[in-house]
């Protein structure tokens, strides 16, 4: 795990870019730099990297490059990853397929690795990166009252049993999904959708919190 010489001293954000090649990574955050987005790049060869910087770091944004899951699912892998940050997943367009569900709810933006795809990746890692800062831009709220650790409080408290209900919720519809009526796949869906909305807005308010402290 390595911060990459081009971040900018003025960064803002952090972009965790988790790649099989140290050029994918440097190719990428070059195109970001064109884009004129100031951020601070961390590059993570390997899946258990990614998790190590995401619980140091507090990413904006993450890419993920499908060749660097070993053994892991790739709905496991997604479903851990966006508990911290939005994913923006590089892969074959048979990975953009198995990901699919998860590119329609939101969480997941999928880059195909075909041609030149570095400038599609900077232009998806900056409109997150955007969209980060709209949703840090909450003014008005008490930030001293509420104790140090309380985004960290937030996330654990919150976060832990979603991901659970995620995952559960994920196991059945896979398991299920042709021995029931259709009606009972799309209720485990409804659960699925709504938790991963309650999930991201306990991020963005936890971001919220401790962008405002930082401030304060």
């Amino acid at each position: 795990m390595s911060s990459l010489a081009l971040a900018s001293e003025a960064a803002q954000h952090v972009v965790l870019l988790g790649t099989a090649e140290v050029a994918v990574s440097w190719e990428i955050c070059k195109a970001i730099e064109k884009e004129g987005q100031a951020c601070e790049f961390v590059e993570a060869g390997t899946l258990a990297a990614m998790h190590e910087a995401l619980q140091r770091s507090g990413a904006s944004v993450v890419l993920a490059d499908d060749r660097i899951l070993g053994g892991m699912s790739l709905n496991e892998t997604l479903l851990r990853l966006t508990e911290y940050a939005p994913v923006a997943l590089l892969g074959t367009p048979e990975c953009g397929e198995e990901a699919s569900r998860w590119v329609a709810r939101g969480d997941v933006e999928f880059i195909a690795r075909v041609g030149d795809f570095a400038p599609i990746a900077a232009a998806i890692l900056t409109r997150r990166i955007r969209w980060a800062e709209q949703a840090q831009s909450v003014s008005g709220t008490p930030w001293k009252d509420f104790p140090a650790d309380f985004a960290a409080i937030l996330r654990h408290e919150i976060n832990n049993p979603l991901t659970g209900i995620l995952g559960n919720a994920e196991l059945l519809l896979a398991h299920y999904r042709d021995k029931h009526p259709p009606g009972a796949a799309q209720r485990v869906e409804t659960v699925i959708d709504l938790a991963v909305r309650l999930r991201e807005s306990t991020r963005r308010l936890s971001n919220a919190v401790e962008t405002g402290r930082r401030r304060s």
